[in-house]
């Protein structure tokens, strides 16, 4: 099998050696003088997952997710990668995973393929489905994009839950389907319904927080938003929504952790400015001294 020296790797992938040695600090790619093949194409994924900027720390946090929701060695290798948002999604069989939120959406820049892979959180191997579900599954998620052929997207759902009744990303999408059409109760149950089938699906637990907090039902979509944080601690939409609940119900020192983890999670998001002057208002208001772990005064980036 052909190797290529660390002076060949850098040549061919016009790669600083900064740039290396920044991924191997990071645990994407071992400390090595030679490389195999399949090294030089883990390599090339990085530098242009890289050249798209995401930060490597985005790429540690999406491949370690992969890993331990997919139970696979080396993400990077394996499937192909692109970026989604400020991650990194895998492309798997006609889907697009996002393994921080267990998100499935389906890739339009593919056609349906002969499988699809459900994510699991629990660390077992990947299932496939059989090829039935597994079609029906995509023409209803393709159906869900367009208004007019929502009701049979809503079919196809239902018909899948039917055969599968443990089908989480169904009963989410069906979930989201109620919850846009104000029928929040029909949406309720099928979250609640998804985060048994995966105790460890951080998406529905948060779609479960939103469905509750339409409510009022802010107790609840607090305990709802606080799993899904708990699994996925990098989930920034959780955050956002756990510090505006906090808020709602006059607790702004727990709103205040919150907002100050989503700034760190997505200091450059639409909703990264609203976080700052929540945070800094919270501050103001309460006279609080967030101090760090080494005695500094924690500071509201503004």
């Amino acid at each position: 099998m052909s190797r290529y020296c660390r002076e060949d790797v850098l040549r061919i992938l016009r790669l600083p050696a900064r740039q290396l040695a920044t991924w191997e600090r990071a645990g994407l790619v071992a400390s090595s003088d030679n490389y195999s093949f399949d090294e030089l194409v883990q390599l090339r994924k990085l530098r242009d997952l890289t050249a798209t900027r995401i930060s490597v720390k985005s790429i540690r946090r999406s491949v370690d997710a992969m890993q331990k929701v997919a139970g696979m060695a080396n993400p990077l290798q394996e499937f192909a990668a692109v970026r989604s948002g400020s991650g990194v999604a895998f492309r798997q069989w006609g889907a697009l995973v996002n393994p921080v939120t267990r998100q499935m959406a389906f890739d339009f820049e593919l056609t349906p393929c002969a499988g699809m892979l459900i994510v699991r959180a629990n660390g077992q191997a990947p299932s496939r489905l059989s090829n039935e579900v597994q079609d029906m599954f995509l023409r209803a998620v393709r159906l869900e994009e367009r208004g007019e052929t929502l009701g049979d997207a809503k079919v196809l759902y239902e018909t899948i839950l039917e055969m599968q009744p443990n089908h989480a990303a169904a009963a989410i999408n069906l979930g989201t389907i109620r919850y846009n059409a104000r029928d929040y109760e029909a949406a309720e149950a099928f979250y609640r319904r998804a985060t048994e089938a995966d105790p460890e699906y951080a998406l529905a637990f948060f779609d479960l927080g939103n469905v509750l907090d339409e409510q009022q039902r802010l107790a609840e979509a607090i305990t709802a938003y606080e799993r899904a944080v708990e699994l996925v601690p990098q989930y920034a939409d959780a955050h956002y929504n756990l510090a505006l609940a906090y808020e709602r119900v006059k607790e702004p020192r727990r709103a205040l952790r919150h907002w100050t983890t989503y700034v760190r999670l997505d200091p450059s998001g639409p909703w990264a400015s609203h976080a700052r002057g929540q945070a800094k208002k919270i501050l103001g208001s309460e006279r609080l001294a967030i101090v760090c772990r080494h005695g500094r005064t924690l500071k509201i980036a503004g």
